[in-house]
């Protein structure tokens, strides 16, 4: 799918592995900044397997391997000599099941990221903290007590905790793996509204099993199918008007 902005993220003919087993097949894909991407699919596709190409999170399973390329803003994050590990501070990951350290508070644990770089200018931590709680719509309910565990939160608010920690180290892109499956309908609501919200300062991929949540909070939508990248286009175009059979019959229940 062409854009008409210059993508901030883009795979080419991108290949996955598990040992002899090809998980993603050729896969190119263009992301534009400060939209939301949604990557939908049946179970077993690979759309969570892309997603961990684009951080390079990939790697990090025994025996999994990777061909292509994948450019942040023009560059290649599997160029020889990039780390990893700045990869994924300007890729940003929320998982499925909320992830807060147990051992930290909830203020440690929004600004563990800034602390394990360095960062001691507790004035600058403070800010960045109440910064990125207030854009994961999660400060007015923690503000009194941000010395608590980050634990003790519910469920929605440990995963709204989890993207406060993706934000504070203001990546340009965070990848999310269906991030309110475990949630509870309130909870889920509040993270769909989050989104809408978050692209303003971030670009949003997310990868989704609810059809009705893809229509809803994203501006383009991906199909994956047996790893290769079926359709992409604007969400409602998609949803409206795919050009492809096999779209066609996925988003209205004939499979999958």
């Amino acid at each position: 799918m062409k854009l008409t902005l210059e993508p901030i993220l883009s795979a080419k003919k991108v290949n996955a592995y598990f040992g002899a087993f090809q998980a993603i097949k050729d896969v190119s894909l263009d992301v534009a900044p400060h939209s939301v991407t949604a990557l939908i699919g049946p179970s077993g596709c690979g759309k969570s397997t892309f997603l961990r190409t684009l951080n390079r999170l990939h790697e990090e399973i025994p025996g999994a391997r990777f061909e292509g390329e994948v450019l942040l803003e023009g560059e290649d994050i599997y160029a020889r000599g990039m780390d990893p590990v700045q990869v994924r501070r300007k890729i940003g990951m929320v998982f499925q099941k909320p992830n807060p350290f147990p051992s930290l508070s909830i203020f440690e644990n929004v600004v563990v990221g800034l602390t394990l770089a360095g960062v001691r200018n507790r004035h600058l931590l403070e800010e960045t903290a109440e910064s990125a709680l207030k854009n994961a719509a999660l400060w007015d309910e923690v503000k009194d007590k941000l010395k608590a565990p980050g634990t003790s939160l519910s469920g929605g608010q440990q995963q709204r905790l989890c993207i406060a920690r993706a934000l504070a180290v203001k990546p340009p892109v965070i990848l999310m793996d269906e991030p309110t499956s475990a949630l509870d309908p309130i909870s889920t609501a509040r993270i769909e509204e989050l989104l809408g919200e978050m692209k303003k300062e971030v670009t949003v991929i997310i990868v989704t099993h609810n059809m009705q949540q893809a229509a809803r909070c994203s501006d383009h939508t991906a199909f994956f199918l047996l790893g290769e990248l079926v359709e992409h286009a604007r969400s409602p175009t998609l949803f409206s008007n795919p050009q492809d059979r096999r779209t066609e019959q996925y988003i209205t229940g004939r499979f999958g």
